[in-house]
């Protein structure tokens, strides 16, 4: 699958369990690690884990390669790699603390 499929794929399966405030941001120019980044918010901790648990599930079903999941135990923040897309899960307190769009928005110096 392309990562642009994928990136699809990703946001189908968030947008499935009513994630909020999805953001993608297309990284392949500052990363070597990935194409997409994909940051959702979930309402509590089992909304994130239920939202990253969907991925998993429907990327295996999927054929789809799962290169790590982090986070599922605290389910505040869980990340799901995909390769050439990476999922974060959040819930609202850890994406305003962490602030991933606006750290992978600013250019390098």
């Amino acid at each position: 699958m392309e990562s642009a499929e994928l990136k699809q794929f990703v946001i189908d399966k968030v947008e499935d369990l009513k994630a909020k405030d999805v953001v993608v941001m297309d990284v392949s120019e500052k990363s070597n690690i990935a194409d997409f980044m994909v940051v959702c918010t979930g309402n509590s901790k089992t909304h994130v884990k239920a939202i990253a648990e969907n991925l998993v599930v429907e990327a295996k079903r999927a054929n789809i390669t799962i290169l790590g999941v982090e986070g599922r135990e605290s389910s505040e923040w869980v990340l799901v790699d995909l390769g050439d897309v990476i999922m974060h899960v959040m819930q609202d307190q850890t994406r305003d603390f962490y602030q991933l769009e606006k750290l992978w928005s600013e250019k390098p110096e």
